[in-house]
């Protein structure tokens, strides 16, 4: 088995000033793992850990040695995208390359906490994927399993996993549009469950819904028993 350093750290000041605020993803770590011999080398994000409801959700990207997509120069950390670029950017790569989707509820994170759902989600997304990668680059987060390269900054820094927090945050998204149907009065159209003055305003006047993350302590401060 090939061994690759744990977590990669960005140097002091890699981010400091106006340019390198938002700094192109590269293929260096994926370009690592095709050198040792892993032809299918995976990225994988989550997104959801914030919000006060609903699930948090992780995407996997799969790329292939010696294939590229014009998509390799648009991707970024998706918290710095639109949300008109992520949609449009998450189509493409949906089109082009193996991805899956993997979901931790709201119930899985108030009963094991955030950080194994999160583990949990990524896993379920792996799973789904109809080839196996045979190396796997996170966002800093380590699983249970061979080849994984956790890589702090991972969605700023790595195609692959830049790739996986776009289409993770798209279906994140589209699932909150529904539930905002479903429990309406919480303004998840617009909050999507992150903790906004308007959502947490809310919160306190009607009460926890059937979707909030009552571990999550300004909604535990509101809950009533079930």
């Amino acid at each position: 088995m090939i061994e690759f350093p744990g977590l990669f750290c960005p140097p002091p000041g890699a981010y400091d000033g106006a340019e390198m605020a938002a700094p192109a993803p590269t293929l260096r770590f994926e370009r690592e793992a095709w050198r040792a011999g892993f032809d299918l080398v995976a990225g994988v994000d989550e997104v959801g850990v914030g919000p006060l409801a609903g699930p948090v959700t992780a995407a996997v990207v799969a790329l292939r040695g010696g294939r590229r997509f014009g998509w390799f120069r648009q991707v970024r950390d998706s918290k710095l995208l639109s949300e008109t670029d992520r949609e449009r950017i998450a189509a493409a790569i949906r089109e082009s390359v193996p991805y899956a989707i993997g979901w931790a509820t709201h119930e899985e994170i108030d009963r094991a906490g955030i950080l194994p759902a999160r583990r949990l989600c990524m896993l379920r997304a792996i799973e789904q994927l109809p080839e196996q990668p045979g190396h796997i680059i996170t966002d800093a987060l380590d699983l249970p399993m061979p080849n994984v390269r956790p890589v702090v900054k991972g969605d700023m820094l790595s195609v692959a996993v830049a790739a996986a927090s776009i289409v993770a945050k798209v279906a994140r998204d589209a699932l909150m549009l529904e539930l905002c149907e479903q429990y309406p009065g919480y303004a998840f159209c617009r909050n999507k469950g992150y903790p906004t003055p308007e959502h947490r305003r809310l919160l306190a006047t009607r009460g926890p819904c059937a979707i909030h993350r009552r571990s999550y302590a300004p909604v535990a401060r509101w809950s009533l028993p079930l």
